[in-house]
């Protein structure tokens, strides 16, 4: 088994293992278990009750938080002339067609999000593999493959939130920064977990949020009561 510090071991120390937290004591939880000097991502991890080798239970999509994820996304749009103005004026950092492919096959990859209009997927295809293993392959569920660019860029921009769910089961994604403060992450997980929510498979049986767990970037994890989370939607 892998060793942790004593800083982990003693933030571990308020945390019982043992017992699954409602959602919001979670995640004060997690909070006050960051012992990092820097400002830490507070992440999810979800395990959800379906089988994602089958294509209609893959569970994927994107969010916009109202609080942001603390961070300024820098995002480039791959599109026709006609789009690169528009796709600047709404915070593009870098806009342009064949050539910006072209840059990114010579190993430029200084960005966070791509966004790429419908005609342009046949080129951006051809970066496939380096975009790919990245997460930065525009996708049509995730809204960053669209001629609206502008309501993409700006959404990006804002903080939103991508998710999918792995061969495992398991969906992880960031809602906020440590220094948000419980009110304002718990707003943003809210918003996170209602759009999983609704995303559940028709094909999918039985309980479809089966654990969960947030945690911050170095600090120990707290298990979730799954059956608290209808109540913290509510609320």
């Amino acid at each position: 088994m892998p060793k942790h510090g004593k800083n982990y071991n003693k933030a571990s120390e308020g945390i019982d293992k043992s017992v699954r937290y409602a959602v919001a004591d979670a995640v004060k939880l997690a909070l006050d278990g960051a012992f990092a000097k820097f400002d830490e991502t507070v992440d999810v991890a979800i395990c959800l009750g379906v089988d994602p080798k089958y294509s209609e239970q893959m569970v994927r999509g994107a969010v916009p938080l109202p609080n942001g994820l603390g961070k300024t996304a820098r995002v480039v749009v791959f599109c026709k002339p006609d789009k690169i103005a528009e796709a600047k004026d709404a915070g593009a950092d870098e806009a342009g067609g064949e050539e910006l492919v072209e840059k990114v096959k010579g190993g430029w990859l200084d960005f966070d999000n791509a966004v790429a209009t419908p005609d342009m997927m046949a080129k951006v295809g051809q970066i496939g593999r380096l975009l790919g293993p990245r997460g930065l392959m525009p996708n049509a569920k995730t809204g960053t493959v669209t001629f609206n660019v502008a309501d993409a860029v700006r959404e990006l921009k804002a903080g939103r939130v991508e998710f999918r769910v792995d061969k495992a089961g398991i969906l992880h994604a960031p809602f906020g920064k440590k220094s948000f403060g419980p009110e304002k992450l718990c707003q943003n997980l809210s918003v996170l977990l209602d759009a999983v929510n609704r995303m559940k498979p028709p094909t999918s049986k039985g309980t479809y949020l089966k654990s969960m767990a947030v945690a911050t970037t170095m600090g120990p994890g707290v298990h979730v009561d799954t059956q608290t989370v209808r109540k913290f939607l509510e609320d």
